[in-house]
């Protein structure tokens, strides 16, 4: 019979990949892998060797005989085709199984009709329902038919999510994966002014982001 944490662990990993992967995840920094390479399974994760392959905090993914792979942006398709490249100067048509087990921990922030706004963290997954509930959910003056995401390389890139269809339906194909920095933000009248609502948002944020980036040089 299988142990309760060990299925708990299981149950994570799967939902973690399925998240990450079929929404196009860009991993990054503090990703954790699973790598197998089927004709040389030393080379990576095996029934005995658990150890994760860890995105470090420069972006890269170290592996044997392939050396450093600059993983943060990539999706896990093309890290493992990347891998795979890489291998086949060593191995004849490698065959290699790359899975996210765990993702790094991402600050992005959540403002407007929600009950603790601001930035939080995400840990276990990083999509939009994730930062609503790392924000203690939405008030109930929040207009749900109409949320926005917005990206921090994009500001004035709005993208619409009908939060309502999500709750009401089950239908998770507006529950997107949120990079670092995203912006959430909740109306009370599914309208927002950027001038307004959103420019001193990043203002705030970019000054923030300066101050740590100083403290840590």
């Amino acid at each position: 019979m299988m142990k309760k944490p060990f299925l708990a662990a299981a149950l994570m990993a799967m939902l973690v990949t399925e998240t990450a992967c079929a929404q196009d995840y860009l991993m990054r920094p503090g990703d954790e892998l699973n790598i197998v390479v089927t004709q040389q399974q030393d080379l990576g994760n095996t029934q005995t060797n658990q150890t994760p392959f860890v995105v470090r905090p420069d972006g890269n993914v170290s592996f044997p005989l392939v050396g450093e792979i600059h993983a943060e942006g990539m999706t896990v398709s093309q890290f493992t085709q990347t891998l795979q490249q890489g291998l086949s100067r060593y191995i004849v048509d490698p065959d290699v199984s790359v899975n996210l087990t765990k993702l790094g921990r991402m600050r992005v922030y959540v403002f407007g009709e929600v009950k603790k706004p601001g930035a939080v963290e995400l840990e276990k997954s990083h999509t939009v329902m994730d930062a609503i509930g790392a924000a203690q959910g939405f008030t109930r003056d929040t207009a749900k038919k109409k949320i926005f995401l917005i990206h921090q390389d994009q500001p004035k890139s709005l993208i619409p999510i009908n939060l309502n269809n999500m709750l009401k339906t089950g239908d998770m194909s507006q529950n997107y994966v949120m990079r670092e920095g995203d912006i959430l933000y909740l109306t009370k009248n599914h309208r927002i002014d950027f001038a307004r609502d959103i420019a001193p948002i990043f203002s705030s944020i970019y000054m923030i982001t300066e101050a740590k980036d100083n403290m840590d040089n």
